[in-house]
């Protein structure tokens, strides 16, 4: 077992890795900014060590700061929770030259799984389905042109490094594509510092389906089956479900076994997550993997009663997944999560200060993930992320009727959060017939009054 850990992150997140050390036995030391001096995983550590101002590159994103705290404290291991260094190949690859355990997969599968691209290639020829597109990068727009005949407009531009709707853009026609080609490239140059692009062709309303996969250092892989994540805005998810209502025990079955042979194949370890885009035909198709924990994996954890993080310590101390795993994984009831962030429910526009009353729902199958807390702040440097509210029932409908009852016990003052935008989502009759795609929020905005 590991005997001590940093946690490089902050947030309800860094409280969530705390909390399953704590369990475990396994002492913990917080990392902070300037800015988080009094927040909940500083207080809750056994040991916390500030690493700079409250800039995320000057904190949070400054490698030898981090790895500079770790020695100090003399840990075993770092979890990086997720975004962040989480996906940085660089600080997993210091970790491992530091002789500090990195809890996720080793640096040079972070790598090909971080290079979308690669990735798409890698799925492909272990037999995971994916969408028409280009064999590798493309170079210039004539190069593009010729490859968005080949797959058929609409196509979609995206980043080899990209992640959050950034450095993608849909072309509809021939006309378009170099003014778009360009405007992909620069976008995703100066957000990753790298601007190579690919092409897939573009589903006009997919649905966005993950997979959760869990894999130790034995070459055993497994998946805790999948997430329904299409209600989103700018490609950011604003309510995950768990199980997806369009994906069949047989469709299930058949991509499981195929991502668990592909995954065995690279040598993949620890938590990740394969993403999919399904299409009008109910077809799925590979996007790109996270290789760390996501946002939305308590609704995972619900529906199967594993601790996804606790099973990330376990592995990264050597455990084997039947070790860790129930005898058998099945579904059980339906599982939702709501993202509430501090912004403007109708402008979006983020909102930071003083939370001046902060009442958390309960009861049976309620759970919420949160580091804020009455008289904390909101601090106007970091993500808008304040609380996860989680439910679970029996089935979608008393899932639903869960989250309503808990969404009107939520109660934040002080700041602007999204709860009123939640509470319009769940009163839509095409949400609650589960009758929506990606293009959802677009259209419930459209319909919105001003």
């Amino acid at each position: 077992m590991l005997r001590k850990v940093l946690v490089a992150n902050r947030g309800e997140i860094a409280l969530r890795v705390l909390s399953a050390c704590r369990e475990l036995g396994i002492r913990t030391v917080a990392v902070y900014s300037e800015a988080d001096r009094d927040a909940l995983h500083v207080r809750f550590a056994d040991e916390a060590i500030c690493i700079g101002p409250p800039r995320l590159a000057e904190s949070y994103l400054n490698v030898p700061a981090v790895i500079s705290a770790a020695e100090i404290a003399n840990v075993d291991a770092i979890h990086p929770g997720y975004g962040l260094l989480s996906e940085n190949t660089h600080f997993a690859e210091v970790c491992r030259a530091s002789n500090i355990k990195f809890v996720g997969p080793s640096p040079e599968v972070m790598q090909l799984m971080g290079e979308k691209e690669k990735a798409r290639q890698a799925m492909k020829k272990a037999g995971v389905p994916i969408l028409p597109g280009s064999d590798g990068l493309i170079d210039t727009a004539e190069e593009a042109l010729g490859w968005a005949r080949k797959v058929g407009y609409p196509v979609i531009l995206k980043a080899k490094a990209g992640g959050g709707g950034r450095g993608m853009r849909i072309v509809r026609t021939p006309e378009e594509l170099p003014g778009l080609f360009q405007a992909a490239s620069s976008e995703a140059d100066a957000a990753f510092g790298n601007g190579e692009l690919y092409m897939e062709k573009f589903i006009e309303q997919p649905r966005h389906i993950e997979f959760q996969v869990l894999a130790d250092e034995h070459g055993n892989v497994t998946t805790l089956f999948e997430r329904e994540c299409s209600i989103q805005r700018r490609h950011q998810k604003l309510i995950e479900e768990a199980p997806s209502l369009q994906v069949t025990p047989k469709m299930r079955a058949e991509i499981g076994r195929t991502l668990c042979r592909c995954l065995t194949e690279i040598g993949y370890q620890n938590a990740g997550t394969v993403e999919f885009l399904m299409d009008e035909n109910r077809q799925l198709h590979f996007i790109e993997m996270n290789t760390r924990i996501q946002v939305e994996h308590p609704i995972t954890e619900a529906i199967t009663g594993v601790d996804i993080v606790k099973a990330q310590l376990l592995i990264a101390s050597g455990e084997r997944l039947d070790a860790i795993l129930p005898p058998k994984l099945e579904i059980r009831g339906h599982s939702i999560e709501c993202r509430i962030n501090a912004e403007h429910p109708e402008t979006f526009v983020p909102s930071a200060g003083k939370i001046t009353a902060f009442n958390l729902p309960g009861g049976n199958g309620i759970r919420v993930d949160t580091a804020q807390y009455a008289e904390g702040v909101v601090s106007p440097y970091y993500d808008s992320l304040i609380a996860k509210l989680i439910v679970h029932g029996r089935d979608r409908d008393e899932a639903i009727a869960k989250m309503e009852r808990a969404l009107s016990q939520f109660v934040v003052r002080g700041i602007e959060t999204s709860i009123p935008l939640h509470q319009a989502i769940f009163a839509d009759p095409g949400f609650r017939a589960g009758q929506f795609d990606t293009k959802f929020m677009e259209q419930f905005l459209a319909q919105e009054p001003e």
